[in-house]
């Protein structure tokens, strides 16, 4: 019997660990994003080159679609730091999920598995293991392991051999998954207050609109169009962060779902198979 079971102190501080990591790595994105986008929204977008007469105060020049943005006001580059976050973050899960799957397609990986095991190739379903690699992968190659140490102990009860094989398989699943959730709050963050702060750029814009309307005597046409250029981009900015945001979460989403289950479909694998292979088998009585 193994006296020595991954402690869950471990675990724990394992977790800990990747997430102050991962948590690091957040705030340095969402900040480089932020001085990337002011730095594109002042010497890109407001080069005067984009404006009549050379003036970024001016309108933009016809069809100058640059010019059009920078007119968006203060709120573009909150805006652009909200999209390049968004697509950060979505090339980071990519990247984590798909090593996560491993080298190979995960249902072949399964079904190898599942194979194996019904032939009671243990060592081969192992090799297997190796050969996916990935988080799946671990978690299998740990029960599959247990799965070993149970079938040599006879001081204990094929029930107890089951929960022990089940209880590998879920801590190892704890230390394995968790990072591929990592990120994704803050992209369901960003899906959500995108739209909210493009609503604001455009209350804002619509008030400057407004105050050219109001004023004494003939509207200050430039004032009228900025106004209404301002509350048309960030609308315009605010809704499309928000759509990709929310594509990218439901994908994601999707994907880890696909893994969970693959991990399910492998623990149940191993888990009856050694059920059917062991029988119910009595611990040793000592004399």
């Amino acid at each position: 019997m193994n006296t020595s079971p991954r402690p869950a102190a471990t675990a724990a501080k394992a977790e800990a660990q990747s997430s102050g990591g991962a948590s690091l790595f957040s705030v340095l994105v969402i900040i480089l994003a932020f001085i990337v986008s002011v730095v594109v929204y002042k010497f890109v977008l407001g080069d005067p080159s984009h404006f009549q007469g050379n003036n970024n105060e001016n309108n933009p020049n016809a069809g100058d679609y640059l010019g059009v943005v920078y007119k968006g006001g203060f709120i573009v580059p909150i805006l652009m730091t909200m999209l390049l976050c968004v697509i950060t973050f979505s090339i980071e899960r990519a990247l984590t999920i798909s090593k996560a799957k491993g080298s190979k397609s995960i249902e072949a990986f399964v079904r190898t598995v599942r194979q194996k095991l019904n032939t009671n190739d243990i060592n081969g379903a192992l090799a297997a293991c190796d050969q996916q690699k990935g988080s799946v992968a671990n978690v299998v190659k740990a029960g599959l392991l247990k799965y070993n140490e149970m079938g040599r102990d006879r001081s204990m009860a094929t029930d107890q051999k089951i929960l022990a094989i089940q209880k590998e398989i879920e801590e190892s699943t704890a230390l394995e998954l968790p990072m591929l959730e990592k990120n994704l709050v803050i992209i369901s963050t960003l899906a959500s207050i995108a739209t909210l702060v493009g609503l604001l750029g455009t209350v804002f814009g619509m008030i400057r609109a407004f105050a050219a309307l109001a004023q004494a005597g003939t509207p200050d046409a430039v004032a009228l169009a900025n106004g209404i250029s301002e509350a048309l981009i960030n609308t315009a900015l605010g809704i499309g962060t928000s759509a990709l945001a929310i594509v990218a979460y439901n994908y994601f989403t999707s994907k880890i779902d696909e893994l969970t289950y693959s991990i399910d479909e492998a623990g149940f694998s191993i888990i009856q198979t050694f059920a059917a292979q062991h029988g119910n088998t009595q611990p040793a009585q000592t004399v």
